[in-house]
């Protein structure tokens, strides 16, 4: 069964993308943590990050590194979090997540609710990063 990411990467839902090759894809987090908390992705479906091949793993992680610098230069932090989590969409995905403080990356605090202009516009600016 196709995941929400899976439909991101299809088409079939929307989302404010960041970086896109053919293989990764880079958008903003819907429920983030902070703003311009982005996913990073394979689009080939696979639940588990680690099961991944080498090859394709390497190049995920590649690609967040980009997405991380543009991201940093985007949005105004001290560093760019990244986490792992994986339990909530059975896809593989990177969260990187600007941070000042370690409260800035704790998942058990309330997400944020940005408007879809808002969204758009984080989505903008780093894309111009990048």
């Amino acid at each position: 069964m196709a995941s929400i990411f899976s439909k991101i990467v299809s088409g079939e839902i929307s989302a404010h993308k960041v970086a896109e090759t053919v293989q990764y894809l880079a958008f903003l987090d819907i429920n983030p943590l902070v703003e311009g908390h982005v996913l990073v992705i394979p689009k080939i479906e696979i639940d588990y990050l680690f099961d991944m091949d080498s090859e394709n793993y390497v190049g995920l992680m590649m690609f967040a590194q980009i997405v991380a610098k543009g991201l940093k230069q985007a949005i105004p932090c001290e560093r760019i979090g990244m986490t792992v989590i994986g339990t909530e969409v059975p896809h593989a995905h990177i969260h990187l997540i600007p941070m000042n403080n370690m409260e800035d990356m704790n998942f058990a605090r309330p997400k944020l609710k940005l408007s879809e202009e808002r969204l758009a516009e984080i989505a903008d600016r780093i894309r111009e990063k990048l």
